[in-house]
Order: C-alpha cells, then sequence, then structure tokens
C-alpha cells in the first residue's frame, strides 16, 4: 500500500464546530448523548463498573476528575477508564450495522473526562462526539478489510477516543496525524467472536480501547510519535472523501434491550406474534427461530452473570416469551433464577436462514415460529432489530429509553433533570452536568 498524509482528516477534525453543524446532526448528537448517559448511569450498577472504579483508583490513584457513578476524583485517564467500564456493562449503547461494533461508548467516558478536567462545555463536548464517531466508524471499516477479520468496538473506538480528545486538546495537523497513527498503530485486536460464543467481562473490549486510545494521547503528549495510519493509505483513503457531507452519526442504530443486537429481532418476532395471536407463555410448546448464522452463534447457557445474560439468545428470547420483554432488571443477578424462565430456554431452538444470512451485515433479520401445547403453529413475519438507522431515531424515542434503562438509578424528576440539561443551553460546563448527575445518585 501506497500511504499519503494530505491531512483530510486531521482538518475534518480541527475544523468541526458545533455551529457549523446540519441541525439534524445536532439533534442526533444530544440523542446521543442522552443514549450514552443511560447507558453510562444504568452502567454503574453492574460489577463491571466496580472492577473500573478499583483499578482507577489501584493504578491511576486520585485526581480532580469526575467520573459518573461514584464520588472519588481521579486523573482525566482514570476517569476514563473507570467511565469505560460502565458504558458498555448492559450491552444498551449505539451501533453501526457495518462495522459490526458500538462507537459511542468507545469513546464517551475518555471524552467526558477530558472536558470535564478541561473546564469546557457541551458545545465542545458535542463538536467532539461528532469527530470521534466520523473516525471510529470510517477507521473501523478500514482496519475490518485490512485485516479480513470482525474486530469489536474497542479496536476502533481507540482511534475514536484519540480523534475525539485530541480535539478536545486543541492539537495541530501534526499533533493529531501523529496520535491517529499511534492509537490506530496500537489498536486492540478485539476478537469480538469469541465473545459471543464465550461471554465475559471481555465483551467488546471497551475498556481498554479507551485506555489505549488515552494512551495514545499521553505518549503523544510527552514526546512520542507515529508515522501514518490505514485511512492515508491508497486503498482506503476514499473513506474519507465524504467527510462533511455524509455524517455516519445518522446511520447509527439505538438499542431498546440490554443485549446483543444479534438477539433483538427474536425477541420482536417472538413478543409480536405472542401478542397478535393472544398466546401466554403457559400454552407455548416450542419455538424455532430462522435467523442469519451469527445469531445462531450466540451463548445459549443459563446465565451466572450479566454478561452471560447478554451475549446470549436464548436467555433473552425465553425471557421476553415469559415476561413480554427483555430489560435491565432481567440482567441483574436475581433475574436468573426465574424457573419459569430457565425451563423455557429447553423449548427453543435456532436455525440459519440461508437466505437471511445473505442479507448480514446490512440487515439483521430474523423470523419465529410458535408451536403451541394444543398444536397450533405460529409463523411470524420477517422482523428486524427495532432502533434501526432508517428508522430515524429521535429525541422522543431516545428519551423514553433513558427513562427506561436509568430508572434503576435515578427517579424521574431527576431523570427530567438530566434529559433537561443535555436538550438545553450547549454553553453548560461539562462539569455541571457530571456533577449534577452525581449529586442525584
Amino acid at each position: 500500500m501506497i500511504f499519503t498524509t494530505d491531512y483530510t482528516l486531521e482538518k475534518f477534525i480541527i475544523d468541526a464546530d458545533w455551529k457549523n453543524f446540519p441541525a439534524e446532526v445536532q439533534q442526533r448528537l444530544r440523542g446521543c448523548l442522552i443514549d450514552l448517559l443511560g447507558a453510562l448511569i444504568s452502567g454503574t450498577k453492574s460489577e463491571q463498573f466496580s472492577v473500573g472504579v478499583r483499578m482507577a483508583r489501584r493504578v491511576f490513584g486520585s485526581g480532580e476528575v469526575a467520573a459518573i457513578g461514584t464520588q472519588e476524583r481521579f486523573s482525566s485517564f482514570g476517569a476514563a477508564a473507570a467511565m469505560g467500564h460502565s458504558s458498555n456493562a448492559y450491552d444498551i449503547d449505539d451501533g453501526h450495522n457495518i462495522i459490526r461494533a458500538h462507537p459511542g461508548t468507545s469513546f464517551i467516558g475518555a471524552l467526558l473526562a477530558v472536558a470535564y478536567e478541561k473546564d469546557l462545555t457541551l458545545e465542545d463536548l458535542f463538536s467532539a462526539m461528532l469527530v470521534a464517531y466520523e473516525t471510529s466508524i470510517r477507521m473501523g471499516v478500514a482496519i475490518m478489510d485490512y485485516y479480513k477479520y470482525a474486530h469489536s468496538s474497542g479496536t476502533f473506538g481507540s482511534i475514536g477516543v484519540a480523534a475525539g480528545v485530541g480535539k478536545l486538546l486543541g492539537f495541530d495537523l501534526e499533533k493529531l496525524n501523529g496520535v491517529l497513527s499511534i492509537s490506530e498503530f496500537n489498536a486492540p485486536l478485539v476478537p469480538g467472536i469469541r465473545s459471543v460464543e464465550y461471554p465475559s467481562m471481555n465483551k467488546d473490549g471497551v475498556p481498554f480501547g479507551v485506555m489505549i486510545g488515552m494512551l495514545a494521547v499521553l505518549e503523544s503528549e510527552c514526546g512520542f510519535t507515529g508515522n501514518k495510519n490505514l485511512l492515508e493509505a491508497d486503498a482506503y483513503q476514499h473513506l474519507l472523501s465524504d467527510l462533511g457531507k455524509k455524517y455516519e452519526v445518522l446511520s447509527l442504530y439505538f438499542k431498546p434491550y440490554p443485549c446483543c443486537r444479534w438477539a433483538h429481532p427474536a425477541i420482536d418476532a417472538c413478543v409480536t406474534t405472542m401478542k397478535e395471536n393472544d398466546i401466554k407463555a403457559d400454552d407455548v410448546l416450542s419455538v424455532t427461530i430462522q435467523t442469519f448464522n451469527r445469531a445462531t452463534l450466540l451463548s445459549k447457557i443459563e446465565p451466572k452473570c450479566a454478561d452471560e445474560a447478554q451475549y446470549n439468545i436464548a436467555y433473552p428470547v425465553a425471557t421476553a416469551i415469559v415476561h413480554g420483554d427483555f430489560s435491565i432488571e432481567h440482567v441483574m443477578p436475581e433475574a436468573f433464577e426465574d424457573a419459569a424462565v430457565l425451563d423455557m430456554m429447553k423449548h427453543l431452538s435456532f436455525e440459519t436462514d440461508p437466505e437471511l444470512d445473505k442479507k448480514f451485515p446490512e440487515q439483521r433479520i430474523c423470523r419465529a415460529q410458535i408451536t403451541t401445547k394444543d398444536g397450533h403453529v405460529f409463523a411470524s413475519r420477517n422482523f428486524e432489530p427495532s432502533g434501526e438507522a432508517h428508522e430515524n431515531i429521535g429525541i422522543e424515542w431516545l428519551s423514553e429509553k433513558f427513562h427506561r434503562i436509568a430508572a434503576c438509578v435515578l427517579n424521574k424528576a431527576n431523570r427530567e433533570q438530566v434529559l433537561s440539561m443535555v436538550l438545553g443551553d450547549v454553553t453548560l460546563p461539562v462539569r455541571f452536568l457530571v456533577d449534577k448527575i452525581n449529586e442525584m445518585m
């Protein structure tokens, strides 16, 4: 490959200004922050966040920067690392179909931490969020093609962190070029499919993507240099040709359920078919899910922890059949002893449909066939996950979701106050937002 440094991406990062973004992009960024704050706030209930706080305390020590969900203060690196553990803890954050990953969760903790440290505003944060989304998504396409391997969120997030934090810190062209190179060259090559089959806190590698992105920034500030990144290669320069014209942030999907996106259409297919035909859980003899191959690879074990519940297809589908929904409460430890759900898991089977598999990853489609104890068979139509980009998800949808997922931590009045701050004056200091949320918790 031939690499050419023409600073196309770096100029975009420097020039990106909230005031010049199209109205639909501004609205989307507000929505993204609502969604990511919901993930961060609910994620503070997780064991993964407890681990992140302990590690931040042990490795990074105390400082002046707040992390959402704890009264402790850290360096910006420590706060970013702590929030990197909570943002993806319940797998409820935004995603992008083509890179098969979650961009926002991989950089939001770092951007909040640095904006807090530098006493910046929501306007600064939104500008940095845009460049982080646009960089990490485009870089994700390049990385997966270059390595011919399905990586996951932390891989691309490290570059998103470097771009967004570099923006917040006012890096010039040369410094941005260097930190993009450092973060991409040293990005964690997260093997996403292994986490699908064998769930654990490893999951999407988000905490490590955050930390490597932050480390790249700090190394750069200390004089470490890099040279070239994949988006400067002749094979991938076309991915930058529409910067500032096409906004990938508008191509995000948003998740109603705290589990792997690949299980979502199966949940909707079962719940909708049962409602339409007045089927009760006690009526169900068996359910066959016909879907794309990657979805059939999801774990089907009886979960013992939140990660095993999220990266699973049998448990979320069985829970939805029994309870009509799959929500944050169903990934809490007390839910894993639900006898009715555990029994329903034994009545599920999953098959690859070759035609549906051809449509992946652009579309994730499935259908359900429910057989009742009286011998009737009910076949659903094809379902895509709800919250897809073509639905043009707006503030109302995301606000309703925020109320659902943050209710495990904040009361309604506090949730309304958070929404009011995000949707209000962009000159609001990020410090005020984070400190106010922590006061509420």
